[in-house]
């Protein structure tokens, strides 16, 4: 095994992620999985138009998209000059120090970890709520989370490029039966009210009730997209492939969840839609929102289908953010932050499968507290957690905005322009403070509570962001020498 002297005064072991083990249409596969639009559909958009803002939840995810879509140029501009398996954190790094970077990596890992053991919940509370008229038991929801554990580990301890091609499948499943449910709608003309442009498409719809209610579960439904750079390491050609991958997530989930949403305003007719959306939730069953369109417009077959189709959509989106944890803890490890055992990758399928395994116990160890407790899976476990993943990214979204200004103001790389080096993330930085104000300010309506509990959640976010940096200073402390960040990125990053 060869190794390289960091600045760190310690030397890291020279560990690389399988070469060209996933595509770019592999990585894409991912991202969505990780965005699980069906679950958004079923269980965000219900709720936003009810407590939002009504019709405008279309055009809140079109200016949500929008926002992305502005982060993403600098984010893909410093993919062109660090592949890392690390990425927000390394991004974050290049321009504003490993202090910094530290304190990105844990907001990263506490997100993905904290909407990880949110999904595990609602997938046992989902399916137990399944099995129950079958089997005439009520089983605890942690079995069923427990068991998807357990296939997800397996997954993650195979080749990357075989958990892309199942969550491929599965994806054309998802998305095929809610894209057909719109073309039948558009087809049929909906409801008889016109396809209600004037009403969905205007500043006064995205204004009116809450609105920020409505940015901020379109928001949660868009986590994710940032995933395609974490897989640089193992796609052929990542300076070209990540930002393709990048761009296609933030526009083909902003496209679907505007035209899903669009359909469904003109499927129960816009006179008609808030009250089905109002029914839905007093009824505790979201999904039936969905459902009702899927028999009216597609046959009494698409109720089940896309009850199936939820289920397998909450294993994909397990399945991605589990290896995106796994790839951070790797490369934190591979970096001397965490264990170097976090390290290491198996033999045969180039995965990290420490990092996996490590992971995995993490999700068992919270998923048992949580359920000896007795926790709600879905008012504390899900909400919790989605809660906190949304504010923590964007609090990582606005880091990486920032950085870019200065690392490319700083080094003046030829593929950097104003546009896209000071403009779009100057902007970025701008909407994100803002969007960080209006999830901040509606987070207890996220996480379903008030007062103590959101001051709890929120300072326990700033908590990690405070404790990376104070693991930085101590790593400096220990060597005598300030940390650099290429002593923290990995052994095959191209440093410029």
């Amino acid at each position: 095994m060869t190794s390289r002297t960091a600045s760190l005064g310690t030397t890291i072991p020279q560990r690389e992620l399988k070469k060209n083990s996933v595509t770019v249409a592999g990585i894409v596969f991912l991202v969505l999985a990780a965005a699980s639009p069906i679950i958004g559909l079923t269980g965000a958009v219900p709720v936003t138009m009810v407590i939002g803002n009504g019709l405008g939840v279309t055009m809140s995810y079109l200016l949500i998209g929008a926002l992305l879509l502005l982060f993403s140029v600098g984010f893909v501009l410093m993919s062109r000059h660090v592949t890392d398996a690390g990425a927000l954190y390394a991004y974050a790094g290049k321009g504003l120090g490993a202090e910094a970077s530290i304190g990105v990596a844990g907001l990263a890992v506490y997100a993905y970890t904290a909407v990880q053991v949110a999904i595990y919940a609602f997938f046992g509370a989902t399916v137990v709520a399944l099995l129950a008229p079958a089997i005439g038991i009520a089983l605890p929801w942690w079995l069923g989370s427990l068991a998807l554990i357990a296939v997800v580990q397996v997954f993650g301890y195979l080749r990357l490029e075989l958990g892309a091609k199942v969550l491929g499948v599965l994806l054309l499943g998802e998305w095929g039966v809610m894209i057909a449910m719109a073309i039948s709608i558009a087809i049929q003309g909906g409801a008889g009210e016109g396809f209600a442009i004037d009403q969905v498409f205007s500043v006064q719809s995205l204004l009116v009730g809450a609105p920020g209610v409505a940015l901020t579960f379109a928001f949660a439904s868009s986590l994710g997209f940032e995933a395609a750079a974490v897989f640089g390491e193992e796609v052929a050609n990542p300076r070209k492939s990540v930002p393709r991958a990048t761009y296609l997530s933030v526009a083909l989930i902003a496209g679907f969840f505007v035209v899903t949403t669009w359909m469904i305003t003109v499927g129960y007719g816009p006179s008609a839609v808030l009250a089905e959306a109002g029914k839905a939730l007093e009824s505790g069953d979201t999904a039936s929102f969905i459902y009702g369109l899927g028999d009216r417009y597609l046959g009494p077959w698409a109720p089940a289908v896309m009850g199936v189709f939820i289920v397998t959509s909450i294993f994909a989106a397990a399945l991605a953010f589990h290896n995106s944890i796994a790839r951070y803890m790797f490369t934190l490890g591979r970096g001397g932050v965490l264990p170097a055992a976090l390290g290491k990758v198996h033999a045969k399928t180039g995965a990290p499968f420490v990092a996996s395994v490590a992971q995995t116990t993490g999700a068992v160890v919270l998923t048992a507290i949580f359920a000896l407790v007795g926790a709600d899976p879905i008012t504390i476990v899900f909400n919790w957690g989605g809660g906190i993943a949304v504010v923590a990214l964007v609090l990582a979204y606005l880091f990486v905005s920032l950085s870019v200004i200065v690392y490319f103001r700083r080094t003046k790389q030829p593929d950097a322009t104003y546009w896209n080096s000071v403009i779009a993330p100057a902007l970025s930085v701008l909407t994100l403070v803002g969007a960080l104000v209006i999830i901040i300010s509606n987070f207890g309506t996220l996480v379903g509570g008030d007062g103590d509990l959101v001051t709890v959640l929120i300072l326990s976010i700033a908590a990690v962001f405070v404790a990376g940096v104070v693991r930085a200073v101590v790593m400096r402390v220990r060597t005598h020498r300030r940390v650099s960040v290429e002593a923290l990125e990995d052994a095959t990053a191209q440093l410029s």
